[in-house]
């Protein structure tokens, strides 16, 4: 039995709805913004709850606006963790503003207990990330920030659909960003990007700045740059955010199924913690595995495709060479990129799909 890891071929092995709204939206030429994209960004607010999303190219695009909207930049630092995609950090670095990385906890969340030590007088803002669909301990995040005097900032790019107490991941920050990337719960046929926020001032600098600086045709404001989200792109996500919830329910029904039956293997493997108050949208589902890397030689053998993300923590990375970390900073970070596996949990996955990766993995420890 194969179990793909890529499930895109089957969501979008079907794109007659698609491409009828691409011919209505090419009879009309609207390709640069227009209502294809503010009819997205407004069921976005509308799915978020919050007054404004403002549309960009890239996930990695909506966290430079995020930070520049509220003045990072040269000389600030911003804390974030180092077991993150690179665009977390190269965000910060696109803004002029240095990095502070600190370690992740048991759930490979940012560790709030490492925050408050990293504090200078140069932080700026603290960024966590929604970390395979799961989240951060927001409410204490909030705290330390506001008691700081400094910027709460969510990277939430894999984080819609996510939850805490009740209320959705990207919505308990100044600004927050999300990404359209095929890999993430909601996604476009390529790249895009959302930001964030319910400041009536930052949301129309975001607006402004995205489009040039342009107020209109002849006049600019600022010196802007072009971080538009594509029409046809806005088309996709609309229709793919119609399915959201089924999607998610769908992924938490093949997770539960997962933890239960990888339950008994404690002593090998290690799966984090599901917050009661937390709905996470399983856009990774990631665990601890002894001898990870047989393990997965294992499981390729019989068709069972699986992922590591990712296998060097950010501070080790060359680009982060200038920094002053090593090898031994973040002991937990490290451990997870050395033991991380990540298994397939789509919504295209029937339950005889994941109780045969079960019984692999169950093959491969006895």
């Amino acid at each position: 039995m194969k179990v793909p890891y890529n499930y895109l071929p089957m969501q979008f092995a079907d794109v007659e709805r698609i491409i009828s709204e691409w011919r209505q939206l090419i009879s009309t030429t609207e390709f640069t913004l227009g209502p294809y994209v503010e009819r997205f960004e407004r069921q976005f607010s509308e799915y978020l709850g919050v007054k404004h999303c403002i549309s960009t190219n890239t996930g990695t695009d909506a966290l430079i606006l995020a930070l520049k909207s509220v003045g990072i930049g040269n000389g600030d630092e911003v804390i974030t963790v180092t077991n993150t995609f690179y665009a977390t950090v190269g965000a910060i670095v696109a803004t002029g503003a240095t990095p502070v990385f600190i370690d992740s906890d048991d759930r490979f969340q940012i560790d709030v207990d490492k925050i408050v030590p990293a504090v200078t007088n140069r932080t700026k803002a603290v960024i966590p990330v929604h970390w395979a669909g799961a989240s951060p301990d927001l409410n204490a995040l909030s705290t330390i920030c506001s008691e700081h005097n400094i910027y709460l900032i969510e990277d939430a790019c894999m984080g819609i659909g996510a939850s805490v107490s009740g209320k959705p991941a990207g919505t308990y920050s100044s600004v927050s960003g999300f990404s359209l990337h095929p890999l993430k719960s909601l996604h476009v046929m390529g790249d895009g990007g959302m930001t964030a926020t319910n400041d009536d001032d930052l949301a129309r600098w975001l607006r402004t700045y995205r489009n040039h600086g342009m107020v209109d045709r002849d006049h600019i404001t600022m010196w802007g740059i072009n971080n538009r989200l594509q029409p046809l792109q806005a088309v996709v996500a609309s229709i793919e955010l119609e399915s959201i919830d089924k999607t998610i329910r769908k992924r938490h029904t093949n997770a539960k199924i997962l933890d239960s039956g990888l339950s008994d293997l404690s002593d090998r493997i290690f799966l984090p913690e599901r917050k009661q108050s937390n709905v996470e949208n399983f856009s990774l589902y990631m665990g601890l595995f002894q001898d990870r890397d047989a393990l997965r030689a294992y499981l390729e053998h019989f068709d069972i495709e699986t992922k590591v993300h990712y296998p060097i923590p950010l501070h080790l990375q060359a680009a982060a060479s200038n920094l002053p970390y090593t090898k031994g900073d973040f002991p937990n970070s490290e451990k997870q990129a050395e033991e991380l596996l990540t298994l397939p949990v789509h919504q295209y996955l029937e339950e005889e799909h994941v109780q045969y990766m079960v019984k692999k993995i169950h093959d491969f420890y006895d």
